[in-house]
């Protein structure tokens, strides 16, 4: 049996961290305000001195600090990317979540002290490749796509040395994990180089006489019934036309939820459990994290985990256990 799961948890602003913290983060994830980290959206991130003061503020509650400097650099201008890693290495970070080879080179070279946690923008999922960030980068832990099996997962960790963390509750992503090129086509703005997926400047409503459209840009996500849970459109849970079949092509409009799987997550051999969530309020953390610490406690102590009764902060008021229990489409 492996060791105690560690939660791994969002803080998208200093709000948000402390919530965390109280709530009994293990770890928080975060990222700076700019492009240099996948969720770069108005109002949300650090700047550097709030992110001295959150590093101060989670250290003091013996919660670890992670700063994800997750995009890919504009070609000829790393310079805000270098910036990132060795502002987080002198404020105190934990450890820099990182997906693009160039910058785990320049953080081997550089700030060589810091651990390094590889992004799951790398989508890193057999031996071989994980294998080779940890060889030739020094990579300590692997963020898993949410394509997986948990059964794949078992096997995975029975065959590297690196940590494992996965998604246990929040969105799900399934297009490459913010590398989604319908997104950048759709939206003229790249998830894997600026940082936003479906921004909410794309996203609007149409009331129809067959119901409420949700768009992106110019395109149709969905159109829902007049008492159907609306989910926000986003091109991996929309409902499309394919082969004279409407269906959910990729994912159903449902959020990730793995409470019931922890014991079996503990035995495949999972270190971290990563609620996802930077862009949702200190509200959300606090209840979410709140939930979860019972529940990892209860694990580690080989007791009933307890309802986290979360159905009401899921997209359409479900959850789903994802491709942990299925096969991929």
């Amino acid at each position: 049996m492996s060791g105690p799961l560690e939660l791994v948890c969002p803080a998208g602003t200093p709000a948000a961290l402390r919530a965390a913290v109280d709530a009994g983060a293990d770890t928080v994830y975060l990222g700076f305000r700019d492009e240099t980290n996948a969720r770069n959206f108005p109002g949300l991130n650090f700047s550097r001195d709030e992110l001295r003061a959150g590093i101060a503020y989670a250290h003091a509650g013996n919660c670890r600090v992670f700063v994800a400097v997750n995009t890919y650099p504009e070609a000829g201008n790393a310079g805000p990317w270098h910036r990132a890693v060795d502002d987080a290495a002198a404020l105190g970070a934990d450890a820099l979540i990182l997906a693009d080879i160039g910058l785990l080179d320049y953080c081997c070279q550089n700030q060589p002290d810091l651990r390094r946690h590889l992004s799951v923008q790398a989508s890193a999922s057999n031996p071989e490749a994980i294998g080779f960030y940890a060889r030739e980068f020094g990579v300590r832990r692997v963020v898993l796509p949410r394509v997986l099996t948990l059964a794949e997962i078992a096997e995975l960790n029975r065959a590297i040395e690196v940590e494992t963390e996965v998604f246990a509750f929040g969105g799900l992503c399934v297009m490459a994990e913010g590398r989604c090129t319908l997104s950048s086509y759709v939206t003229g703005k790249s998830p894997n180089n600026c940082g936003v997926c479906s921004p909410a400047s794309h996203a609007h409503y149409e009331e129809r006489p067959e119901g409420l459209v949700s768009k992106l840009g110019d395109f149709t996500i969905n159109v829902f019934a007049e008492h159907e849970a609306r989910g926000y459109p986003t091109l991996c849970k929309g409902h499309f036309v394919a082969e004279g079949e409407a269906s959910y092509l990729f994912e159903e409009p449902t959020s990730l939820s793995v409470q019931a799987m922890l014991p079996e997550m503990r035995a495949a051999g999972v270190t971290g459990l990563k609620i996802e969530g930077r862009q949702r309020g200190k509200a959300y953390v606090a209840r979410v994290v709140a939930a979860f610490r019972k529940a990892v406690d209860a694990v580690a102590a080989d007791q009933d985990i307890p309802a986290l009764d979360l159905e009401d902060l899921s997209e359409g008021q479900q959850g789903t256990t994802g491709v942990y229990e299925k096969a991929w489409r």
